[in-house]
Formats: structure tokens, sequence, C-alpha cells
């Protein structure tokens, strides 16, 4: 028994309850025109397959990828084939695949408990995360402070990591946001990696040295701390957040649809059940709620920027409509020297454009509502990779993301320096 005691605490209880994906495979299928779309749409609206979009359907160029479960892999085949639609399997064996990112996990969380320094080259828990924001702080403490800003459905607190040189309550600021979609695992790895680049480069880069004495910085690693904290326990590919929703049996909403910018609008459901689904109203979810409440209250932020993943984009306002913000020649600009620095460490190639004509509609979004609310330079980062691995990003690329991202917010961090208003 006290062997059996000590497995379930290496393992850990999270793991063992954790939802399997046994014999679950990730299609890509290669969707041509509007009918291709509208039967896979068909497809993936059925209840009896049970499929979920990864990389849900977009401009036609693009590929779809779609999460199949192992008892509906032959069903599907069956009609994609019959429909003439070109599909490939991208992950042979998804468990597998997650098998790997817990056994890596519990490695260096031993590691760690052993007295190792946070590792930034692996995934971690919430609580990890948060102590390291304390790590932080403590060990600069004239340029970096934990800021608590409110706290999830869930009642655990949402954390703010505020860089700043100055004194002054209201200085033009940058808002950095990370793992708003909670199974993007590796936006909340790179956002906390960021969080240590800032101080360990401050006053030896001078690029990163001049916007902090013009400038302040605010970083937000974990936007959904519920939903990360259930991809860790239960289900690994959650997005949305863990509201209720009344007179439903589904629970959370999407909270990058969230936003009162153009709210329940293109690119939005009204269906409690879907990934998608907009909520009762905006700001509903109190972790929308807490991020412009903060900002509105601050009332001088001259740039926000949400990282993502996956896909290797990065986009402007608008998603709520195909007319072109007022500002997106410039935007534009900026966008592609970020994407072109970027691409400058590893060689790592981004799609440059407006949310809605990039990828798809989205109306709800936290860079349109920045962006309509008078913060100008709003962008919005999908990072590694293209899909051979979607949410799985092995741990192995956590630094070289992290490292060639950081290239890209630089450029924009410096433009927005240079182009106060």
């Amino acid at each position: 028994m006290r062997w059996i005691l000590l497995l379930g605490t290496l393992i850990g209880p999270s793991i063992c309850s954790r939802e399997k994906f046994f014999g679950d495979q990730v299609f890509r299928i290669n969707v041509k025109n509007e009918d291709e779309m509208n039967k896979l749409t068909h497809l993936v609206n059925s209840d009896n397959f049970m499929l979920n979009f990864w990389k849900p359907p977009s401009a036609f160029t693009r590929a779809v990828d779609v999460l199949v479960p192992s008892a509906s892999l032959q069903s599907v085949k069956s009609f994609l084939t019959s429909k003439g639609l070109e599909y490939s399997v991208t992950i042979e064996d998804l468990q597998s695949l997650l098998d790997n990112e817990d056994e890596e996990m519990r490695h260096n969380e031993g590691k760690e408990r052993s007295g190792d320094e946070f590792n930034y080259g692996a995934y971690h828990s919430l609580e990890a995360i948060y102590r390291e924001m304390d790590s932080i702080a403590e060990d600069f403490p004239d340029l970096s402070s934990r800021v608590k800003i409110g706290h999830s459905f869930e009642n655990r607190p949402l954390y703010a990591l505020k860089f700043s040189t100055a004194a002054e309550e209201r200085r033009p600021a940058i808002w950095l946001n990370a793992g708003i979609h909670s199974r993007e695992w590796i936006s909340q790895a790179t956002g906390i990696w960021t969080a240590r680049k800032i101080v360990s480069d401050y006053k030896k880069d001078p690029a990163i040295t001049s916007i902090l004495e013009k400038m302040d910085i605010f970083l937000l690693p974990v936007a959904n701390p519920d939903g990360y904290v259930y991809t860790q326990t239960k289900n690994r590919f959650w997005r949305k957040t863990r509201s209720r929703s009344p007179g439903s049996r589904c629970i959370g909403v999407d909270p990058n649809r969230n936003w009162n910018a153009s709210f329940a609008g293109q690119g939005a459901s009204d269906n409690p059940c879907s990934e998608v689904y907009h909520g009762p109203h905006a700001n509903s979810e109190v972790e929308v709620k807490s991020v412009v409440d903060f900002i509105q209250a601050h009332g001088n932020f001259k740039c926000f920027i949400d990282l993502h993943s996956y896909s290797q984009l990065l986009m402007y306002p608008y998603g709520y409509t195909v007319k072109k913000a007022p500002d997106a020649e410039e935007l534009d600009e900026v966008a592609r020297r970020a994407a072109k620095a970027l691409a400058s460490l590893s060689g790592t190639k981004y799609q440059v454009g407006p949310t809605c004509t990039t990828v798809y509609p989205a109306s709800g979004s936290s860079i349109d509502w920045a962006y309509d609310n008078g913060i100008k330079y709003a962008f919005t980062f999908e990072l590694r990779d293209t899909g051979s691995h979607g949410f799985l990003l092995p741990a192995n690329q956590i630094i070289p993301t992290a490292e060639e991202t950081w290239l890209g917010l630089k450029t924009i961090m410096e433009h927005v320096r240079d182009h106060l208003y």
C-alpha cells in the first residue's frame, strides 16, 4: 500500500485523472472552395463524430486541423473520401505525445523541487509560474512588481507583472497578454520567459532600456488560470473559461469572443457548448472584465499584444469586419518589420495581416476591443508551429519560440516608444 501511495504521489493526481486520448488522431483536411468548406462544416457540426477543431476553417487556401476520436476514425475517413475531401494524418498517436509531455513535466518538477532553478525550457503548473513571478519581483524590486488585477471565476488570483523605472502611476504603457486560451501552453511559457528577459536585459540591451525609460510594461502570463489548471488536471485541450452557463450543461466561454467589440457578431456562437461561445454578454467573464477595468482605470495604454498559438501569424484589427482599420497601413508596416525581425533568428516565417482576412471573422476579440478603445498598436501573435505538433509543441521548442518572439515584440515596442500619441 505504501508503494501504491508513493506512486500516486509521484505521478500526481492531476495526470492520473486527466482525460485520455488513446487512439485519437489529428487530421489535416485541405479545403479548396466554398462547397468543400460546407461539407467539412457539416461533418464537424455533427454530434455523431465528436470532432474538435484545432485550426478551424479560414481562407480557402489554408488547411484545417481536426481532432478525431478513435471511435470516429473510420466513419470520418469514409465521409471525407465519399465527399472528395483531401486529408492527411498529422498526429498519428495523440496519447503518446501527451504521455511524453506529462513525463517531461514530472521530471522537471522533481528537479525544481530538489533545488534547481526555474527551467524556462519546460512547461509549468500555475503555482510554479506564480512563484516565478514572485521571484522576479523579489530579484528586481526596483524594476518589477507583482500586481493583482482581479480573480478568476473559481477565485484564483489574476497576477500581472509591472515593469517600470519611474514612480509615476500612469506613464504610457504596454499590455502583454498570454494564455487567454488555456490549451495554448506555449503562450504562457513564452509569457513568463519574456518577464525574465525584460528584467535581465534592462541596462544591458539599449532597446529595452530605452523603452522602459519612457514607458511601463504590464505582462499577464496566464490570462485564463481556471482553464489552464483544467488543462493540467482534466482535459489537456480545454480552451475556454470555467464559468457556468445558466440553463446549459456546458461550461465555459471563449474569453477571446467576450470583449465588447462587435460582441456576438460574426465568428462567435450563442451556443454554450461551442468552443467559440461568446457568453451571455460582453465582459461576462471576470477574467476579461478584470483586464478591461484595469486598462480603463489606468487610462494611458498605447499598445496591447495578445500571445496565442498556433499557426505562426502576426495580426492586427479588425477581426469582426473586413473593413480596414483607420491605422491599417501603419499597423501592417510595423507587423511586417516585427515578423522580419522574428524570422532573423531561426528563419521562422509568419503570415501578416488583419485578423478577419488572414484567418477568419472573429468578433469580441481582445485586440479589436483595445483598438476600438483608443489603443492604437494592437496585435495578436499566433506562435509556433504550423500544425506538426499543434497545441502539443515540445518543450524543447519553448526557448527558441520565446527568443524569436522577443525580437518581434521588441520591434513593436520600439515603434510604440518612438510614436507615442
